[in-house]
């Protein structure tokens, strides 16, 4: 089940979800609308052949100055302004604002889900798939997050000993941990 604003604005003030720093005039219906943050990974002149995996020496790291130009096709990872924290007995999905969507910007690629446990900033997987040049800045509302109910709490969630959390505790963008 989805929760409503209501439902959100209850479990906020109980401090079962956590959203700092949190907007009230962002809760919509049943999202909470977030924010671009400060820190991005940006993705240039890399030939998709030759990213290994193992290694990430291919990412070009900086802090964003104002604004950011996506070239068409570009791919860059961008953090939120708010640190989110899920209870264990919920979920959350992340997904993009529409206005941005139907302009060619997505803002995750499979990453959409958040984790029961979860408790840090989120990474944005940015992708723009028009023909334009889009800029962002800092500060944009730029996705939405929604809360389901678990049936029931998780017995181990995100961050876990034994699951190998690797992003747990964000405070800023972070680069695949995948290995092989």
């Amino acid at each position: 089940m989805v929760l409503s604003d209501r439902d959100m604005k209850y479990y906020l003030k109980r401090g079962d979800i956590g959203i700092d720093p949190l907007q009230f005039n962002c809760i919509q219906p049943a999202s909470i609308d977030l924010h671009m943050g400060e820190d991005t990974i940006v993705f240039r002149g890399i030939q998709p052949e030759l990213i290994d995996l193992t290694t990430g020496d291919k990412l070009i790291p900086g802090y964003l100055q104002g604004k950011l130009a996506i070239k068409p096709g570009e791919f860059c990872l961008i953090s939120t302004q708010e640190r989110i924290r899920v209870p264990n007995f919920m979920a959350a999905r992340l997904e993009g604002k529409s206005g941005l969507g139907r302009l060619g910007l997505l803002v995750h690629s499979t990453a959409g889900f958040v984790d029961p446990g979860w408790d840090g900033v989120l990474t944005l997987e940015i992708t723009n798939v028009s023909p334009a040049v889009w800029t962002l800045h800092p500060g944009m509302a730029i996705a939405q997050i929604s809360f389901l109910l678990l049936s029931s709490p998780a017995e181990r969630p995100y961050g876990s000993p034994g699951l190998q959390s690797k992003y747990q505790g964000a405070s800023s963008v972070k680069e695949s941990k995948y290995q092989l």
